[in-house]
């Protein structure tokens, strides 16, 4: 072969082998990135599952977890003593407990903060959708919330909660003393040394002097009317 000729030839070989080299070389490492790359779809699954198991064990950590439990209602009769103590209304006013309760009207008694994110909702919705069931008792009844955090729950605040869920004139909020707020809910047993563990309670009495309708549990507005129907009926 001509020396031009066999120079070309070997660099027409010598860029074949370089391609072939450049091939061959690319191979392992197209396998490398393959395997990272298997990894890192490993690692970002393993990622989501400890991200979603961590959110599951806060769940878990809510306070207020425990209480999806507590719709099964539990019914009891029971006489308490008012202490007494006074209380301010939602409109400002230092006022009985004693008095207010003991007005001649039935009364629907809860127990509720504002800063609650769980079960005061729940609790003033129902109250608010009996309130709207009475029909035309809604007038005749006094329902009555007690905050278990008068320290954050001024007057303003409580008119702006109440506001939230359409209190009528006869809905009213209460907050107060410290001492006050304490002493009434130890008086009707309700009382937990950390708010964020109180339980929902529904109270009703038909009238002053007689015993009270204790409903541990998320009583609905339907079951809470019925249970105000046959206080009213037994009265």
């Amino acid at each position: 072969m001509p020396p031009l000729a066999l120079l070309a030839h070997n660099g027409v070989n010598t860029r074949q082998g370089a391609r072939q080299r450049n091939v061959e070389e690319g191979t392992p490492m197209k396998a490398y990135a393959k395997r990272w790359s298997k990894v890192a779809a490993v690692t970002a699954v393993g990622l989501i599952v400890c991200v979603s198991m961590g959110a599951v064990g806060h769940e878990s950590d809510d306070p207020h977890s425990h209480h999806e439990m507590k719709r099964e209602m539990h019914t009891s009769t029971v006489d308490y003593r008012l202490p007494p103590v006074t209380l301010v209304r939602d409109d400002g006013q230092a006022v009985s407990l004693a008095n207010e309760l003991d007005d001649g009207r039935p009364v629907v008694l809860t127990f509720i903060y504002t800063t609650c994110t769980s079960i005061c909702p729940v609790i003033s919705q129902t109250l608010s959708q009996l309130q709207a069931e009475l029909g035309p008792d809604r007038d005749k009844v006094h329902l009555v919330s007690i905050s278990i955090d008068p320290e954050h729950d001024t007057p303003g605040r409580l008119r702006e909660y109440a506001a939230k869920f359409g209190a009528g004139p006869e809905w009213q909020h209460y907050t107060g003393a410290v001492s006050a707020s304490v002493a009434a809910q130890k008086a009707f047993n309700v009382y937990h040394e950390d708010k964020m563990n109180h339980s929902p309670v529904v109270l009703l009495r038909a009238a002053p002097g007689k015993p009270w309708l204790r409903i541990d549990g998320f009583a609905t507005a339907d079951e809470i009317l019925h249970a105000y129907h046959h206080l009213m009926a037994s009265n």
